[in-house]
């Protein structure tokens, strides 16, 4: 074992999840490559390391560092050479000079207990001088918290986002409640906060441990789609986070209640339990319909179809009776909701009520929930469509923790139209329903469209199935299959999957089967099909064609076909960087889906004069990475509307690899080809809307690789998980009341 000191010269690799760093150090012998765990860490700053000298058969000599310590600088030059190096932002190598010059050995004192004395240094203002000392301190305070979690076992991304949500509060809370952790910091499960709990010797039959698993596993269930949990579920769930039987639980509930942590309803026999504000927006969803709801009776029916004839002749197109009667439906009812599957004439209906209500002189307005459905409803209405967040004018809470979101839109400043027409509405979760029904008001016309046969929303509810349920609203349900969809097997083998008839293998120009009943055989095909066949007959790029699975884990999971993909099409070279974070190397070139709504990433869109800029990426949004930084510390991302995001290493969470993608995160978006791989899989997962929902991804073609009896197997399983929700019974109760 030795031990040297000097200053850290370059960070040339680091994985801000577990700290693992290489970093060359500037030592009074010369330069030496040092490796090891850095909780924080930054270029300039003095360290004194121990650790034993080794021989790295690729990178050569090394020290592998088993512990480390940080020497504040305390002579003139030590800090001038600190604070040049930029560690710290707004002090470049001038400016870090004059500031030394001026107060010499006492720089660091002075940045600390008499900021204001840096307004002494041309150049720098007080806002300048308290930004510099708010970085000193707050490093110093982010390495304090760093080393102090780490003895928790918390990884180094998650104690950043703990200190961001916390600061210098954190110790007290650990100490009062480390369970609070799940609550209010994202990442942070209770399995986390329990173990943290654990090492602080707070008892495994404490209310507080007992009131955190019933919140959490509530939260789980809002994660698989539900807003309450029946009582009986909530506690067998809660005793399997536990591993310890509950005592009175009923208690427990009736705390929670009081503070308003949950709501408990009876229904018959059965007690939901839900969290407070998923109750509120249920019953608000059920409210803001119900004024909605109203009935035009002015204008004659008659008078009404004429108009719409007049419309299609304009258009050069001819409606069938239940086109015509969803058209007259949206001109004389506050809601109405369409459903059907695809070549059914949902979107020919949209593109003519449009015109209709435009001669009519009204304002529409149109939207769906992704950027992608949000592009496909333009290019099929020639009519702009935002997506429901841009419509609503999403931005960030700058008082909450950068994910969390509000609209400019409400109650206060409605959106400005006579008529709003959602497509997609399947992937609509009830959150999303409230903030839109939040910015309408009595009078406006609704019109929602979707397949209520496709996969429920991501987020917790299933607002279309439930407002259909709910027989409160006219809903046209449309399913004859028009003659020139009826020429695409896709739209017929949809049709016939979503029916449970069974689809043959047959020749078919866009509906193909490669049968593989090997894993290693099954990416094979996938590979040639992406590189050298599909790209050629569908007449588009690879980047643009897209493989989606059933499952996220799993030998053809998403996860591990990722890997593969990557390899295959976008493999370590010489002179692409790439970024290891967690499980997943990001390098230059991938392809890469945001995961996460945000509403305050900032964006650009660098090809127009003057440039755009906005906020806000979404959930299911595909790009590339551009580039990588490392002396910047981040990544840049171009999105498929040309949209610019500069991602900081610390937010590379919200993005995954996206070569492959789950059925779930493919909704609402449409793709030239698709290919599905099948082998094996739980009938919990590998349903009848599942596949039906992936083969209706593709635009012209789709290809299923691997099994075809379990293509078969899903086609049979016509299993559909339950999801707790009470929205369309709040609404009957309403209905009924009126």
């Amino acid at each position: 074992m030795e031990t040297i000191e000097g200053y850290v010269e370059k960070i040339t690799f680091r994985n801000e999840e577990n700290g693992y760093t290489v970093l060359r150090l500037s030592a009074e012998g010369g330069e030496e490559c040092l490796v090891g765990v850095f909780p924080s860490i930054s270029e300039g700053e003095y360290i004194e390391a121990t650790g034993e000298r080794i021989l790295h058969p690729t990178y050569g000599p090394q020290i592998k560092v088993s512990a480390y310590k940080f020497i504040a600088p305390d002579d003139a030059a030590s800090m001038e050479r600190y604070l040049s190096s930029g560690a710290v932002k707004g002090i470049g190598e001038r400016l870090a000079k004059r500031i030394v010059a001026k107060f010499g050995d006492e720089t660091f004192r002075i940045m600390e207990e008499e900021p204001e004395r840096l307004q002494e240094v041309k150049g720098i203002s007080l806002r300048i001088a308290m930004a510099i000392a708010e970085q000193i301190v707050s490093k110093r305070e982010t390495r304090n918290a760093m080393i102090f979690l780490q003895q928790y076992g918390i990884s180094l991304s998650l104690a950043a986002r703990i200190f961001e949500a916390y600061g210098e509060n954190l110790y007290r809370v650990l100490r009062e409640d480390p369970y609070r952790l799940a609550e209010d910091v994202r990442g942070v499960g209770f399995k986390t906060a329990d173990e943290i709990a654990a090492r602080m010797n707070i008892a495994r039959d404490s209310e507080k441990r007992i009131r955190a698993a019933a919140l959490y596993a509530l939260q789980e269930a809002a994660g698989n789609g539900h807003m309450y949990l029946p009582k009986d579920l909530l506690i067998l769930e809660t005793e399997k986070l536990l591993a310890v039987g509950i005592g009175d639980f009923d208690h427990l509930l009736q705390d929670l209640a009081i503070e308003r942590k949950i709501k408990r309803v009876q229904k018959g026999q059965e007690e939901r339990v839900y969290l407070y504000h998923f109750y509120l927006t249920e019953e608000q969803i059920a409210l803001r319909l119900k004024e909605l709801n109203l009935r035009e009776t002015g204008e004659d029916e008659e008078a009404l179809k004429a108009k719409i004839r007049r419309v299609e002749k304009a258009q050069g197109v001819s409606l069938d009776d239940l086109q015509r009667k969803a058209i007259l439906t949206a001109a004389t009812n506050g809601v109405t909701i369409m459903t059907g599957g695809p070549g059914t004439g949902k979107t020919t209906t949209i593109h003519v009520m449009i015109e209709f209500f435009l001669k009519e002189g009204l304002d529409v307005l149109l939207a769906a929930p992704t950027g992608r459905a949000a592009k496909r409803m333009t290019e099929a209405t020639g009519y702009e469509a935002a997506t429901i967040h841009r419509l609503l004018e999403a931005s960030g809470n700058p008082e909450d923790d950068g994910v969390s979101m509000r609209f400019q839109r409400d109650e206060d400043n409605p959106l400005d139209a006579d008529v709003i027409i959602i497509d997609e509405m399947s992937m609509v979760d009830e959150f999303l329903m409230l903030s839109l029904l939040r910015a309408l008001v009595a009078g406006q016309r609704l019109v929602l469209s979707g397949d209520a046969d496709q996969l429920p929303s991501v987020g917790p509810g299933e607002v279309l199935r439930d407002l259909i349920r709910s027989n409160c609203f006219p809903v046209v349900k449309f399913e004859h299959i028009f003659r020139q969809s009826a020429e695409s097997d896709i739209i017929v083998n949809a049709h016939k999957i979503n029916a449970g008839e069974i689809v043959e293998k047959k020749y078919s120009k866009d509906f193909l089967f490669v049968e593989r009943n090997v894993p290693g055989e099954i990416v094979g095909a996938t590979v040639t099909l992406l590189r050298d066949k599909l790209p050629k007959y569908v007449h588009a790029d690879t980047k643009d064609l897209q493989v989606l699975c059933p499952m996220k884990r799993g030998t053809l999971g998403v996860e591990t076909l990722n890997k593969l993909l990557q390899q295959e099409f976008n493999p370590p070279r010489e002179g692409v960087r790439e970024k290891e974070y967690a499980d997943t190397v990001f390098r230059e070139g991938d392809k890469v889906m945001h995961v996460r709504n945000d509403y305050d990433l900032t964006w650009e869109i660098e090809d127009t004069m003057p440039s755009v800029t906005g906020k806000g990426v979404f959930n299911g949004e595909i790009g590339f990475i551009r580039s990588i930084s490392f002396f910047e510390e981040t990544m840049t991302v171009v999105y498929d509307d040309h949209k610019v995001v500069v991602y900081p290493f610390r937010s590379l969470d919200e993005l995954e690899l996206a070569y492959a993608v789950t059925i779930h995160k493919s909704q609402g978006s449409e793709y030239p080809a698709v290919v599905l791989p099948l082998l094996s899989g739980p009938d919990l997962l590998m349903t009848r809307n599942l596949l039906y929902t992936g083969v209706t991804r593709a635009r012209t073609c789709v290809t299923i690789v691997g099994s075809y009896d379990t293509f078969l197997r899903m086609i049979r399983n016509d299993r559909k998980t339950r999801r707790y929700t009470g929205l369309s019974e709040l609404i009957q109760n309403l209905h009924e009341f009126h």
